[in-house]
């Protein structure tokens, strides 16, 4: 009878156990802020010919650790970019190769932890040879400007992704 019971109170969710789905959760919604959402739109007419615009891509799905590091510097290096998000990577559309990664930088890119953060960014895609661009976020884009930035400026950075 008691087993009944327990069955019971399981099931109606009174009793906590180890094999129910947790009910603390609920859909976000979308991926992208207004704003992102605003320039991912810029970058599909401007080079999405060209590439696979992909949004809100885990860093550690970019880059990795390098081999040969030990145990502990290679977990502390990997946890220093598992939870991190980039805005934008831009892929080759036929392997989905990384070509350049975009950041959108809104007021928040001025608070002193993002500052660190975006520094480290910077410094971790470097190391690995993958481009990172940054764009402040605004009201209006000028498309020439963008295509200036990633096509004109670091062409030899990108490798002849045009191409």
């Amino acid at each position: 009878m008691i087993a009944i019971i327990v069955v019971a109170l399981k099931f109606l969710g009174l009793i906590k156990g180890k094999g129910k789905a947790p009910s603390h959760y609920e859909a976000k919604g979308g991926l992208l802020t207004p704003a992102e959402l605003k320039f991912l739109g810029m970058l599909d007419q401007i080079i999405g010919t060209h590439y696979r615009i992909m949004a809100q891509v885990r860093l550690a799905d970019v880059i990795e650790v390098k081999k040969g590091l030990d145990k502990s510097t290679r977990s502390s290096a990997f946890n220093r970019i598992k939870s991190k998000h980039l805005d934008f990577v831009a892929c080759d559309p036929t392997d989905l190769s990384v070509k350049f990664a975009i950041e959108l930088d809104d007021s928040s890119h001025n608070r002193p932890k993002r500052k660190e953060r975006d520094a480290f960014l910077e410094e971790a895609m470097q190391s690995a040879g993958v481009p990172l661009f940054r764009f402040p976020v605004k009201r209006e884009y000028d498309s020439q400007e963008i295509y200036n930035t990633l096509f004109g400026q670091k062409v030899e950075a990108l490798n002849n992704v045009e191409s």
